[in-house]
């Protein structure tokens, strides 16, 4: 298992940024896919981006892409999403998940698919 803490939601206004940050710690960092989803009030929980083993593969949602940027340190085992352009649509706990991945390149979708989550970060965007 890894344990996963998300940080660095707030209160922007729409057309800000901001970034929140996930960090692992447990079991070796480097052997998980990781993925952003987040939940509304009121709304299913739902995909956002998700980021492959290596960082070199990453998978948007069509509602985030070319506004959201993921990455993450492997090295500080640190999960990282920028957003840009927010929206008050984005408005939601966003929570980070990972998957132990035995491909270095896969990226994965699905909730079902994680089996370790953080407790979430609130994001708020007011219009």
């Amino acid at each position: 298992q890894v344990q996963l803490v998300e940080s660095g939601g707030g209160l922007v206004q729409a057309g800000g940024s901001l970034r929140v940050s996930c960090a692992a710690s447990g079991r070796t960092y480097i052997n998980y896919a990781m993925a952003w989803f987040r939940q509304a009030p009121g709304k299913e929980r739902e995909f956002v981006v998700a980021i492959s083993r290596s960082g070199g593969s990453v998978v948007y949602a069509e509602s985030v892409k070319g506004r959201f940027t993921i990455s993450r340190d492997n090295t500080e085992n640190t999960l990282y999403l920028q957003m840009n352009s927010l929206k008050p649509e984005d408005t939601a706990v966003y929570y980070c998940a990972a998957k132990t991945s035995f491909l270095r390149t896969a990226t994965y979708r699905s909730g079902r698919d994680y089996d370790n989550w953080g407790q979430g970060t609130q994001v708020t965007v007011s219009s």
